[in-house]
């Protein structure tokens, strides 16, 4: 079979042009490979006036690709066939580390590339099967590679905050881009018959989709994100697959590496699908929520995707108003104890949860919340007490608590009272007087029934430091008679 094999790869160019036409007319209907610069072309029907072979290329050498008609210059019969040539083309893969190799090579599979996305965009080409196995093949062979290391697996280095470094920017991207606008023109194409497409974007080809969201490029990010979330919305058969693998996605990241470049992205796509959700919503939906979604808070570098995490949040309270409880009772398990960047974004996220919240989901949660956000009043971090003191500026949020007013009130006076008696912050002490205020003329009889309250908590507490002190100072002196007598022994 070797033999056989060198001896085609050895014939004469003009054997091979004579055969080329008998070879041709069977293109269309046949089952097309991926043309490598190291592996000889398949016949296109447009041999008849002259061949067009992807020279091979000896080991270590340049990949070499052939200059190819336009579309526009060939009959519009042999333009499918024509297509699949410049398909294989497309799948010759160069190594751009070196900017000057190849650089003509280079070029013209940029301009080949070009050419098939205005082709399937303008639908002037009927797509066939065999077509649509060679463009998904094509666009696999481009995109499914090795991602490089990241930054802090490059050195060895000790790992850094994700929001500080700078992003890579992957050398291929002007490749890149077009395979990705390729496929994505494809993918939304009208003439795109899903049963057929199906075949070739099946499950594999989504797994690997979704493996990409790991690069550090964000172009190559924005561009996946568009194109899985056309997929979701267009192969309905795909759609629980596409669930599943991303929330195994989320649970990696959340139990084991906290590290991916693409959470992000996948929130974002997330965010439209929850926002399709029928209802009444599924139990797996919910399960999605509590198992996956609220621990998402828990990573430290919640930071860099918690806009995308927090509308999903709320989409998931504003498509059911009962998940409100479970919600905010997931928020203040995860609540962050030193970290007061995160301290403030669980904050933001918490009005916009709350102003969603109806009055007897909020009666549920409303004593372990304002707990905390009684802790988060006092807070010696100004922006931590200052966001807290903004939740009285929201009407829906002033409401719930007017309502309720007789069990928040007592819970978050203290904190109050000592931001009023000494916070360092000129900011916070001016917020904190004005909902000091604000309760006084919502309720003055509570209003002074917690001052009371307060006043007597604090005489207490006055009189437990005294008496505490008392009794070291009478320790003190026990000690010191003790050793007292211990010396007149000694000394006698």
């Amino acid at each position: 079979m070797f033999t056989k094999i060198m001896k085609r790869g050895n014939r004469k160019g003009p054997k091979s042009e004579a055969a080329e036409p008998a070879a041709a007319a069977a293109v269309p209907g046949s089952n097309v490979t991926v043309n490598h610069a190291s592996r000889s072309a398949v016949p296109s029907s447009g041999a008849a006036a002259g061949a067009h072979h992807l020279p091979t290329s000896p080991a270590g050498a340049s990949p070499q690709i052939e200059s190819l008609p336009l579309f526009r210059d060939v009959p519009v019969a042999e333009r499918q066939a024509l297509f699949v040539r410049k398909l294989q083309i497309c799948a010759v893969i160069f190594d751009f580390s070196d900017t000057l190799k190849s650089a003509r090579e280079k070029e013209m599979k940029r301009q080949t590339l070009s050419e098939l996305v205005d082709v399937v965009q303008s639908s002037s080409i009927r797509l066939g099967e065999s077509v649509q196995e060679e463009l998904v093949r094509t666009v696999a062979v481009n995109v499914f590679r090795c991602l490089p290391p990241a930054s802090h697996e490059n050195t060895g280095s000790e790992v850094t905050d994700p929001e500080e470094e700078d992003p890579y920017l992957d050398p291929a991207w002007p490749h890149l881009q077009l395979v990705y606008e390729l496929l994505l023109r494809y993918v939304i194409s009208s003439d795109t018959d899903t049963k057929v497409a199906k075949r070739y974007i099946d499950h594999s080809f989504v797994r690997r989709i979704l493996d990409l969201f790991e690069s550090e490029d964000p172009r190559e990010r924005e561009y996946l994100k568009t194109i899985l979330h056309r997929i979701y919305g267009k192969f309905m058969v795909h759609r629980p697959f596409i669930r599943k693998a991303i929330n195994n996605i989320f649970y990696r990241f959340i139990f084991e590496t906290e590290r991916h470049s693409g959470i992000g992205e996948l929130l974002e796509i997330l965010g439209s699908i929850i926002n399709g959700f029928a209802l009444p919503m599924k139990e797996e939906h919910k399960l999605f929520l509590v198992r996956a979604l609220i621990p998402l808070h828990r990573p430290k570098p919640v930071g860099m995707y918690h806009q995308q995490l927090s509308y999903c949040i709320v989409q998931f309270v504003e498509k059911d108003y009962k998940l409100a409880d479970t919600i905010i009772r997931g928020l203040l398990k995860y609540w962050p104890v030193t970290n007061c960047q995160k301290e403030v974004l669980f904050l933001g996220e918490l009005e916009e949860v709350l102003e969603a919240t109806q009055p007897a989901e909020f009666q549920r949660c409303m004593v372990p919340l304002f707990k905390q956000i009684s802790h988060c009043l006092s807070s010696s971090h100004f922006q931590v007490a200052e966001r807290a003191l903004f939740l009285w500026n929201n009407d829906h949020i002033v409401s719930l608590i007017a309502q309720n007013r007789s069990v928040i009130f007592p819970i978050i006076f203290e904190a109050l009272e000592k931001n009023m008696q000494g916070h360092w912050n000129q900011a916070v002490h001016g917020l904190t007087a004005n909902v000091r205020k604000m309760f006084l003329d919502m309720d003055s009889e509570l209003f002074e029934a917690c001052q009371l309250q307060y006043i007597e908590k604090e005489e207490n507490a006055k009189s437990l430091e005294e008496k505490r002190e008392s009794a070291w100072r009478r320790l003190e002196a026990i000690v010191e008679a003790k050793a007292a007598r211990e010396d007149m022994v000694v000394a006698n």
